[in-house]
């Protein structure tokens, strides 16, 4: 199995793939100087293998790399984003 995380930046989501398939999506929106993270989605047949997780990675990742913070308005990652207070923001 090979997990492949991306920017699918068209349809404003981070896209996991598992031996080219899409497996799962976190779904963004772009606020000002903010990634508001608002939807995540990760196929049954993958459940429970850390998708969900890498997904969070990537945009916490991405945030940095564009020196910008991120709202996790999905309670799925956000979990994984409290870890790293530094960069959370909360929009409302």
């Amino acid at each position: 199995m090979v997990d492949v995380v991306t920017n699918n930046e068209a349809e404003s989501r981070y896209e996991v793939h598992v031996d080219g398939a899409l497996a799962g999506f976190l779904e963004y929106r772009i606020i000002g100087e903010v990634i508001a993270l608002v939807h995540t989605e990760v196929d049954e047949a993958y459940a429970g293998q850390g998708l969900g997780a890498q997904l969070a990675k990537y945009a916490l990742d991405d945030a940095l790399a564009r020196d910008v913070k991120i709202s996790p308005l999905c309670p799925f990652v956000a979990k994984y984003i409290d870890k790293h207070p530094e960069y959370r923001v909360t929009i409302r």
